[in-house]
């Protein structure tokens, strides 16, 4: 039963995600100036990228991928990531954590971790000082900085993962992504 679920839901996944353009399908171009928000901004487009292929064209077995008991699967890996995704956006809104998130297909997930880091990128690009940013967790407050050695890496290293699972479960990312360019080669 959660199969066929999975494998419904992946379907309708598909073909929504044909009609609505998801940001980082390419890397957006470089600012001018090398400020702390535009490098901030420019780690979390960096993500952005690499998420987006590393989830792109997913099938329901690649969803279900676990290399060991221990080991979270790929869907997991991606429900770890949207609540990352979601402590990024509100460290660039200066809003605190704790947002219980709804039930989502993996459709949903995967767009609002996209949309989430597009969002975040956005707000933080022409900053020049970051100072004022934090992540909140109740009543405990952390640096900008925070966000980069934690949820900002924390997201690279599982996005990461969900590219070495699927090439394991026999879906390698699709060929055309230029990592160092943040372009696709047509």
């Amino acid at each position: 039963m959660k199969n066929t679920i999975i494998l419904i839901t992946l379907f309708i996944s598909l073909s929504i995600s044909s009609q609505n353009k998801l940001p980082y399908y390419e890397i957006p171009d470089n600012t001018t100036e090398n400020t702390a928000g535009s490098i901030a901004s420019r780690m979390i487009d960096g993500l952005g990228f690499r998420f987006y292929w590393a989830t792109e064209g997913l099938e329901t077995k690649d969803l279900l991928y676990q290399p060991t008991q221990e080991a979270r699967s790929t869907e997991a890996t991606i429900d770890h990531i949207l609540d990352l995704s979601q402590v990024i956006v509100n460290a660039a809104e200066n809003k605190p954590n704790g947002e219980k998130l709804p039930e989502m297909t993996f459709y949903q997930k995967r767009a609002r971790i996209l949309k989430n880091l597009k969002k975040a990128s956005d707000l933080l690009k022409n900053e020049t000082d970051l100072s004022d940013f934090k992540i909140i967790f109740g009543t405990k407050e952390f640096s900008f900085l925070n966000a980069i050695n934690g949820p900002i890496a924390d997201a690279i290293w599982h996005t990461g993962q969900i590219a070495s699972f699927r090439r394991s479960s026999g879906n390698p990312i699709p060929k055309g992504p230029r990592f160092l360019t943040g372009k696709v080669k047509k």
